[in-house]
């Protein structure tokens, strides 16, 4: 099922060109959006920083589970088992395709922004699901890698959201700090 899923999606690939550059557009350049945002809502005002600092937190973990995962399990990308359809920029064939450091990363912030801004984290949820699609359309990644990344991103920061009250005195120390330090200037 997952790899007939796959070249059901993969099989456009190449025969569409702007399509396939805004997909590699996504796929390159959409981290660097969530990082603007997340920048955006630290200079705004203290319950911004709360919000970009969970959302920090749950990218930093995602990273750093996704990391363990990959040093444990390793599962070949699909280009390595069957002529696909690929774009560049092409994955080390070394890196495991499960799960995608881009999903779970995409949706860890995503979802942490939910819990606050319900149409921001709205938004950023469908690009992150963008994300993962284009991960897809590329050849890189299997649909299956791309849901259990979004779960494992998500799950991340939903724990991170119901354990508020644990990261909260580091926040606010963070935070403390930041201001007392912009003052000072």
């Amino acid at each position: 099922m997952d790899k007939k899923l796959f070249r059901a999606l993969n099989q456009f690939t190449g025969h569409y060109r702007y399509l396939d550059i805004i997909m590699i557009m996504i796929s390159k350049k959409l981290r660097y959006l969530f990082a603007f945002i997340l920048l955006l809502m630290w200079f705004r005002n203290n319950f911004h920083k709360r919000i970009a600092s969970f959302a920090g937190i749950s990218a930093i973990i995602t990273f750093l589970l996704t990391s363990v995962i990959k040093s444990f399990y390793f599962k070949p990308r699909p280009f390595l088992k069957k002529r696909v359809n690929l774009l560049a920029p092409v994955p080390s064939k070394k890196n495991s395709t499960f799960p995608s450091k881009h999903t779970t990363l995409a949706f860890a912030v995503a979802i942490s922004v939910l819990f606050y801004k319900r149409t921001l984290g709205f938004i950023l949820s469908i690009l992150a699901f963008l994300s993962g699609f284009s991960r897809i359309w590329m050849g890189q990644h299997y649909p299956s890698d791309i849901i259990g990344s979004a779960v494992i991103g998500s799950i991340i920061a939903t724990c991170v959201n119901f354990s508020a009250s644990f990261w909260e005195p580091f926040i606010t120390r963070v935070i403390h700090g930041y201001n007392r330090f912009i003052s000072l200037k």
